[in-house]
């Protein structure tokens, strides 16, 4: 597969410290919910021993209009170009890759775990599931230090309201640090509170994609309380 030349359409801030970049979807462009891209900066003014290229998951869903990523802004050179860009500058993408996208078998639940970047093939998950109507009763669970580092929160929550068999349970480990209000679920996501929600811990099948010491953390967890683990998929985000 050819590597494609994409179009910036507009870059965000989607939390402190985490941007959005939007790109120009390629005609004929199919991937899967949940599946990844290398990204490559063309001719960089300045590049680093990190390279010019990195592996992200893609934002938004089969049916959208618009392709690409969110990361948290490091002080890299891909970062400080990134950031600079401006619309209508391009960029290299090769893909998609991966297989963590969701089962087929909607009579399996689905259990989401997810920690700060993590979300983001979930958020292209979630959203596919709305617009597609899918059967499948999926938990996202999300654990951030605090609502200001939580990319999407709103739009994730908002989903439950187009999709019936989508529960959303967000949960701060650092609200004495914030200054946003929060009446969700507070601490480390745990046993008790995937059991608070999803009462047959052996039904579903997990997915898990967050910093690597909550994906180890996560497994061990799901593992002690009995699952299988062919039961459990899970991608790790580290260094981005």
């Amino acid at each position: 597969m050819e590597p494609k030349i994409l179009k910036l359409i507009k870059k965000e801030e989607v939390a402190e410290g985490t941007m959005a970049f939007h790109f120009e979807k390629p005609a004929g462009f199919d991937f899967k919910a949940g599946q990844w891209n290398t990204w490559t900066l063309i001719n960089p003014a300045e590049t680093d021993a990190e390279g010019n290229s990195r592996d992200f998951s893609n934002i938004f869903a089969p049916h959208e209009a618009e392709i690409g990523f969110t990361t948290r802004m490091r002080d890299t050179a891909f970062k400080r170009i990134l950031k600079n860009m401006e619309a209508g500058a391009e960029i290299s993408m090769d893909g998609p890759f991966g297989s963590f996208i969701l089962h087929s078998d909607a009579s399996k639940p689905a259990v989401f775990l997810s920690g700060g970047i993590g979300i983001t093939p979930f958020y292209s998950m979630v959203k596919d599931a709305a617009n597609k109507k899918l059967q499948h009763q999926i938990s996202l669970f999300y654990s951030n230090r605090r609502p200001e580092d939580a990319a999407f929160l709103d739009q994730l929550e908002l989903l439950q309201q187009e999709n019936p068999n989508y529960k959303f349970i967000g949960t701060m480990t650092e609200m004495a640090k914030s200054q946003k209000p929060w009446s969700g679920e507070t601490g480390y996501i745990t046993k008790e509170m995937v059991q608070k929600y999803v009462p047959d811990l052996q039904a579903p099948i997990y997915y898990m994609a967050g910093p690597p010491t909550m994906v180890t953390a996560m497994r061990k967890m799901l593992n002690d309380a009995g699952v299988n683990d062919d039961n459990i998929r899970s991608e790790e985000f580290s260094g981005y």
